[in-house]
């Protein structure tokens, strides 16, 4: 997992910044009363627990195969990143809901606004700084694609989980600044109530998307279009293969792919050569496509492939 160098650099930055701006939250929401100050106090505390389970999962998913799991520990991390989207919901955006709500119900105006300010100024500047760290990772892995169409292909939720906790945090700090300024300005302290459960509706948002790309990841998402061409590319190559029909492949971690690939033989094959030929691709693949660390080939004419493709296509039908 040597290519995690980039997000686990992302994941420090946010926990050391998430750390230092919860404590300095709840100070202020201890000292002025603010609702919406320690709504983003629990905000912060959530991101930084859940930079830790992110750690927790990359180490997890670093672990060899095994004889219970032949294939590797790689889902971990996929298990871990839907665990963070859990925890966002239920605990940054339901603690948010509910503060807000007490405070609307039983309104108490903001003590010493101007601490408020003061944390949320450092805040933004703090969050900024992580969200600019994990922002140009991202964009390192993107390519040329768009931001969300980027995130949906990606198979690594370690650096787009991050940078959508980050920017709903930036988005979390200037709701909160809104309302309690409004709660000052107007004197009606149900603003600062009403700001948590903006805060709160932030992050429900956050965790539900971030929860159905975890979804996709632990049920299995296949190898990008780019790959899995390649891969069909090297094993037409072959002298003694016919044709290389298609391939079928899943991620079971970022850099961890599981391929089965059908390919039809020339005719005067002899099964030694087959053993052989398929030796010759996985030396191949080793050096060109590394991310596929085990391959499965099964020999099979090109129309029974076909009829076993419409079939899967069919049964996708069905399920819509």
């Amino acid at each position: 997992m040597a290519g995690h160098g980039g997000s686990r650099r992302v994941i420090y930055a946010a926990l050391a910044g998430n750390l230092a701006i919860a404590l300095t939250k709840f100070a202020a929401a201890f000292f002025t009363g603010s609702s919406a100050m320690l709504s983003e106090g629990v905000h912060s505390l959530v991101d930084t627990g859940n930079g830790g389970l992110l750690l927790y999962g990359m180490h997890r998913a670093a672990r060899p195969a095994d004889s219970t799991h032949p294939f590797g520990h790689g889902r971990e991390l996929y298990f871990w990143s839907f665990i963070v989207a859990l925890l966002v919901f239920a605990l940054g955006a339901g603690v948010s809901f509910y503060e807000g709500v007490m405070h609307i119900m039983a309104p108490e105006p903001v003590a010493n606004p101007m601490v408020n300010y003061v944390v949320l100024g450092f805040s933004l500047l703090f969050e900024g700084g992580s969200w600019w760290v994990a922002l140009k990772e991202f964009r390192k892995t993107k390519g040329r694609l768009g931001w969300f169409q980027a995130v949906r292909l990606s198979k690594d939720p370690s650096v787009y989980t991050v940078l959508f906790e980050d920017s709903a945090a930036l988005l979390g700090l200037l709701v909160a600044f809104a309302g309690i300024s409004a709660a000052e300005f107007f004197d009606i302290p149900e603003f600062d109530g009403v700001a948590s459960l903006g805060i709160a509706a932030i992050l429900g948002m956050t965790a539900i998307f971030l929860a159905r790309e975890s979804k996709g990841l632990l049920l299995g998402e296949p190898a990008s279009r780019e790959v899995q061409a390649k891969v069909l590319a090297i094993a037409q190559q072959d002298a003694a293969v016919q044709r290389a029909n298609g391939l079928v492949s899943v991620h079971i971690g970022p850099e961890e792919i599981i391929a089965g690939l059908s390919v039809e033989f020339e005719d005067h094959v002899a099964a030694p050569e087959i053993e052989a030929c398929v030796e010759r691709i996985e030396a191949r693949l080793k050096a060109e496509v590394p991310t596929v660390k085990s391959l499965f080939v099964k020999p099979q004419t090109t129309r029974t492939w076909e009829r076993r493709r419409q079939e899967m296509a069919d049964a996708a039908d069905d399920e819509v």
